[in-house]
């Protein structure tokens, strides 16, 4: 039987959509995460060099990109201890975020904890598995119940807030204690900006033991790398041996040419500091664009978004932004209480990001 899931939000802003391209220089839209910049070159040619391959690849992974993966958490993260075999790579991150409470057999009896504001893909994965949501932002609001899973997303999207360690520290202790699995979207941890993120490895936060956590890290922001679906998941031994296992039965196994070039993209970090320059400098000319237009940035210390309000519903700043052919994401799609912001993306290009902000200085247009 087919489980009826939540409509998916971004089809809800084909009106508006609409509205900002009719702009006579065109949409410049920043309603969505996804990257505009070209793939590193190195990057193109590993994925290349494994094109004349014809076996299958390994679920697992190849030896050389686990290495790889963890020698990019050592670095980037500070993360230290983790083996290896701990790195199992993904078909981009939305798709082990999307389907992890199936794969760890959750169902009606089981209840899976995700953000207030989060990433509509932890309620369709908890949707998929039939088991039950709950949104809380503390452990308090838990309440005693023991919940089977529960997400953290630091920088988070869409707010940008990050946990700092002492905060995530906590997180873990308390699930430890009553047997639940912490899950870690850090898709954004190499974006911090007015803060710095740590990641749910470090010693500091999970005292140097991986048992009960999982990180989940994504190749699409830092490498520009969408296209290509490179994600991976890294933490408890003993959890991702279950997931490799499930994943080797289904057949959820990343192409060996991906393989090739995420080994390379996890072995240069000149390439993502040249990114992160570039979404730096993206962000500062919005946040002055928007501030001057009259907006209040919230939070947004890290990541890829600013979370953005008017103090009026999301979805007449949505318009108001359509009318000047600037497209953005009302904050009602990551939760109820996003209902008076909205979330504006840093991956335009430079002169789509000029346009916007721009636009922002000028009285709209009427529109017909």
């Amino acid at each position: 039987m087919t489980r009826a899931l939540q409509t998916f939000p971004w089809d809800s802003l084909a009106e508006a959509k609409a509205l900002a391209r009719a702009h006579p220089d065109g949409l410049v839209d920043l309603s969505v995460g996804t990257p505009v910049d070209p793939v590193p070159q190195p990057i193109q040619d590993a994925l290349a060099s494994a094109a004349a391959v014809p076996g299958y690849p390994t679920t697992h992974g190849t030896p050389e990109l686990r290495e790889a993966a963890v020698g990019a958490l050592t670095r980037r993260h500070g993360v230290t201890g983790l083996p290896a075999d701990a790195v199992l790579p993904t078909i981009g991150s939305k798709e082990l975020v999307a389907w992890l409470p199936t794969l760890l057999g959750l169902g009606a009896g089981d209840l899976v904890v995700i953000p207030s504001l989060a990433y509509p893909t932890y309620q369709a994965g908890v949707e998929l598995a039939g088991a039950r949501l709950l949104r809380a932002d503390s452990t308090v609001a838990v309440g005693p119940e023991r919940p089977a899973l529960l997400w953290l997303n630091s920088p988070s999207n869409p707010t940008g807030q990050v946990l700092p360690a002492e905060h995530l520290r906590k997180v873990v202790d308390w699930a430890r204690e009553r047997g639940t699995l912490v899950v870690s979207d850090e898709c954004y941890l190499t974006l911090g900006w007015d803060a710095a993120p740590v990641s749910v490895l470090h010693p500091d936060v999970c005292g140097g033991s991986f048992d009960g956590v999982l990180a989940v890290h994504s190749l699409s922001k830092s490498s520009s790398l969408a296209g290509y679906r490179a994600g991976f998941v890294a933490g408890d031994p003993s959890l991702v041996a279950r997931l490799l296992a499930t994943r080797r039965n289904a057949g959820m196994i990343v192409p060996r040419p991906v393989q090739a070039a995420m080994t390379a993209a996890l072995s240069d970090d000149e390439h993502v500091a040249a990114q992160r320059d570039r979404f730096r400098a993206r962000r500062a000319a919005l946040w002055t664009a928007l501030l001057g237009a009259g907006f209040r940035i919230d939070h947004s210390a890290a990541g890829l978004y600013l979370w953005a309000t008017r103090d009026e519903p999301a979805w007449e700043t949505v318009r108001w932004l359509a009318e000047r052919g600037v497209l953005v994401a009302p904050g009602t799609f990551y939760g109820p209480t996003g209902d008076r912001h909205v979330r504006v993306a840093l991956t335009a290009t430079d002169e789509r990001v000029a346009a916007a902000a721009a636009r922002l200085a000028k009285p709209g247009r009427t529109p017909s």
